[in-house]
């Protein structure tokens, strides 16, 4: 049994004493700013509040101004970083159901990486900006657990904040995090509903009902079914059904109170991919084989599962927000969550390499086969208990305004993983490469003995401030406080690959495995400075920091020498400078952006040559330049887009591409998404959007012939929608208009990929009442 205590207090990081300067005033920004009116001052800094809708009366509408989180007390004109917020208006009209989904709408963010070896990766597996972003995942500021995919039914907005956010919410991936806002009762009467079918069998409904009672309470339903094949994806299948009933009192009153409610059940066929054999790049797994390189490609609709195959998904989740207004300058919220994930999960993963890869008729691929040997499983539960209070204060010190917002946290996460494995050496019949048949069972399997469970308590204290000294100058401040213990035990499967001695034990006998404690202070901080040459517009330079400690995102230990999950490790430690700037153009209806930004990423895991031992000496570093609008071009012409580039390398350390290069895995070296529509003077509603992403390399592995890389792609989507009445809207979808072909994300060891989404549509029905 390996038994570790570690107690460490890293000092706060320090600012660097200097920050590079760059040009972004070359953009042809003064051609607009006589255009722009000056916004009232309290209107611009007014708080979105819950139950608070506000509708384009024509053209779509996809800006919001404020990020939820009273952490953030300006608007997005005045907030040095960059942010961005996908309104339901944008998700909606383009049939996004799934967080994943919804994030295409985000230059550079996306599930690009498939998983390692015979594993698939699950859920919303994010990268953003070179790293995975998957364990930063919030809903209303609050850390939501799991690797699972999670829906838009009952979601208002999606806020995008790139760069370490660590002030913000603690432990956090280097380069930003997701928080997703949910929808909350309001005022008056409103019922809606949606019906929705399109390729592949897909079929979505959704309701959303609010009523008010009383004069100051509502009562909000929002719920969801679908039962929905993938488009060019054979049996694999997205079932879900969920209700988030709402409760609100003292709406319009100084003191409010919200009772939310969650509850979801996913059993999805999840997908294994597909094997890259002839692909661009593919050769051969076995150079006595050379036969295998020159195959053709298998077709991209295959599925190699079984019907075994399952993700069994149940989400749980109750919230208590209490607000109360002192005053117009002095307000308080808390809010209170428990919730619980668990999966229970199978999928038959593969990999054809040269010894899974058979060739009984080598002149002959209709009888080659792979192996069905990798069952991965997943049984993993998570819970969060949390109480999150926030004070906001506004007031004067000389001629100095400062906009405070501080708070305290308190939190319990735990995660339980138990082991899962096949019994008594049975196994999956070999699929036949080019028709392989699902219709397979018999796998037996159950739980081996081994489990392991991780609980972290956290104790936070933050505190921000934005300084303004005249009409001028800005300076925004955050410093965070996070104390944690984690605890963690678990049984091991003696005999195995980083597992405990058997002795005079049989191999695979569960005994105690890894039992750690560790204690640490994770300090973070930011700093801004902002100036407003305009009204309408702002400069900025900003610094912040971020830290992830051991299990950060998973609270699971592991022994491995190679995981940077060993809790004798230090925290990773993240650093942005940006500079950028914002513009309000157009009479206000269309907000420009752009950032010229750089993380360094230090505490990197990385093998030493010579002695061969692993030591925290790795730095990655990724910049580049992001550029966002958002808006109304015209009351009836509304528009989303953005571009990015990302220069993503190791700086120290191992190369951790498979190309022997040191650039960043699963990363575009560009990217661009765009959404417009135009309304037309007789109600119909036509438009649509595009993707680029740039090619990718995959990570560094053993494997031999398979794909160094992904190639880049465009892919174009169009909508249109027309109210038949005042009651009903018909709105069809079609994605992938020119059928592109290409690869979504690829696995480690390139043997597997998920293809793209090849042309397919969907026809919704929205009711209103």
């Amino acid at each position: 049994m390996a038994c570790i205590t570690s107690r460490k207090h890293p000092t706060p990081p320090s600012l660097p004493r200097s920050v590079a300067a760059a040009s972004l005033l070359a953009l042809a920004l003064p051609a607009y700013a006589g255009t722009t009116a000056t916004a009232d001052p309290q209107v611009r800094d007014a708080k979105r509040l819950p139950g608070v809708e506000v509708n384009a009366t024509r053209g779509a509408d996809y800006r919001a101004d404020m990020v939820d989180s009273p952490k953030f007390t300006q608007p997005l004109l005045d907030t040095p970083q960059t942010i961005g917020i996908i309104t339901r208006d944008l998700f909606e009209q383009q049939g996004a159901t799934t967080l994943t989904e919804a994030l295409r709408n985000s230059p550079g963010v996306g599930t690009f990486y498939a998983g390692e070896n015979g594993s698939t990766t699950t859920g919303d597996g994010i990268y953003m900006r070179g790293f995975d972003t998957s364990g930063s995942i919030f809903v209303d500021g609050v850390r939501d657990l799991g690797s699972i995919s999670r829906d838009l039914f009952n979601i208002e907005q999606v806020e995008v904040t790139k760069g370490p956010d660590g002030t913000e919410y603690g432990r956090t991936a280097p380069t930003g995090a997701v928080n997703m806002v949910t929808r909350q009762p309001m005022r008056g009467d409103r019922a809606g509903a949606s019906v929705a079918y399109g390729s592949s069998q897909q079929q979505r409904a959704t309701v959303d009902l609010n009523r008010q009672f009383g004069d100051h309470g509502a009562f909000r339903l929002d719920a969801v079914g679908q039962d929905s094949g993938v488009p060019g994806r054979d049996r694999v299948r997205h079932r879900r059904w969920g209700v988030a009933p709402s409760l609100a009192f003292g709406l319009g009153t100084p003191t409010r109170v919200y009772l939310d409610a969650l509850h979801v059940k996913q059993n999805n066929v999840p997908d294994g991919g597909v094997p890259t054999l002839g692909l661009t790049g593919y050769a051969s797994p076995d150079p006595t084989r050379p036969q295998i390189g020159l195959a053709p490609r298998v077709d991209s609709d295959n599925f190699y599962g079984t019907v075994q195959d399952h993700d069994h998904v149940t989400v749980d989740m109750l919230t208590l927000i209490v607000q109360h207004d002192f005053s117009d300058d002095l307000a308080l919220r808390n809010t209170t969550r428990w919730g619980r994930t668990h999966q229970d999960y199978l999928l038959t993963s593969f990999m054809a390499s040269a010894a899974n890869l058979l060739t009984p008729d080598l002149d002959d691929p209709a009888t080659w086969t792979v192996a069905r040997s990798n069952p991965t499983f997943k049984r993993q539960s998570n819970r969060i208990l949390t109480n999150q209070t926030n004070l906001t204060a506004n007031f004067a010190t000389g001629q100095v305004i400062h906009n405070l917002s501080a708070g305290v946290e308190l939190t319990e996460e735990k995660a339980t993983d138990v082991d899962v494995a096949p019994l008594d050496g049975t196994s999956w019949p070999a699929a036949n490469l080019y028709r392989p048949d699902p219709r397979v069972g018999g796998l037996r399997y159950g739980e081996t003995g081994a489990w392991s469970s991780g609980t972290t308590d956290t104790a936070a204290a933050y505190l921000f401030d934005t300084l303004k000294f005249g009409e001028r100058w800005q300076v925004t401040a955050g410093a965070r406080v996070d104390r944690y213990t984690t605890r963690f035990d678990s049984v091991a499967l003696c005999g195995g690959r980083n597992a405990p001695e058997c002795g005079t034990l049989p191999d695979a006998t569960p005994v105690p495995g890894l039992k750690a404690r560790v204690v640490d202070t994770l300090p973070n901080g930011k700093l801004g400075v902002l100036y407003k040459p305009a009204p309408n517009g702002s400069i900025y330079a900003n610094f912040a920091v971020a830290q992830e400690p051991p299990g950060g995102n998973t609270l699971l230990f592991s022994t491995s020498a190679r995981s940077a999950d060993k809790p004798d490790l230090d925290p990773q430690r993240a650093s942005t400078t940006e500079l950028g700037t914002k513009w309000d153009l157009l009479d206000q209806r269309l907000l420009f952006t752009a950032a010229l930004y750089r993380t360094v990423v230090r505490n990197e895991l990385t093998q030493d040559p010579v002695d061969q031992q692993y030591y925290q000496t790795g730095r990655k570093r990724v910049q580049g330049v992001e550029l966002g609008v958002v808006g109304r071009i015209t009351d009836d012409w509304g528009i989303s887009a953005g571009f990015t580039t990302m220069d993503a390398k190791v700086t120290a350390g191992q190369a951790v591409s498979n190309d022997g290069s040191q650039d960043l895995a699963y990363t575009p070296r560009s990217a661009f998404t765009a959404w417009s529509t135009y309304h037309l003077p007789f109600g119909l509603t036509v438009g649509g959007g595009a993707r680029y992403a740039g090619s990718m390399k995959r990570g560094t592995d053993g494997a031999v012939g398979t794909p160094a890389y992904t190639g880049s792609y465009w892919v174009f989507d169009a909508v249109a929608s027309y109210p038949v009445n005042r009651h009903l809207d018909l709105q069809l979808n079609l994605y992938n208009l020119f059928d592109r072909d290409y690869v979504a994300a690829i696995n480690k060891s390139g043997y597997r990929y998920t293809p793209g989404t090849p042309r397919s549509a969907m026809l919704t029905a929205n009711i209103r009442f």
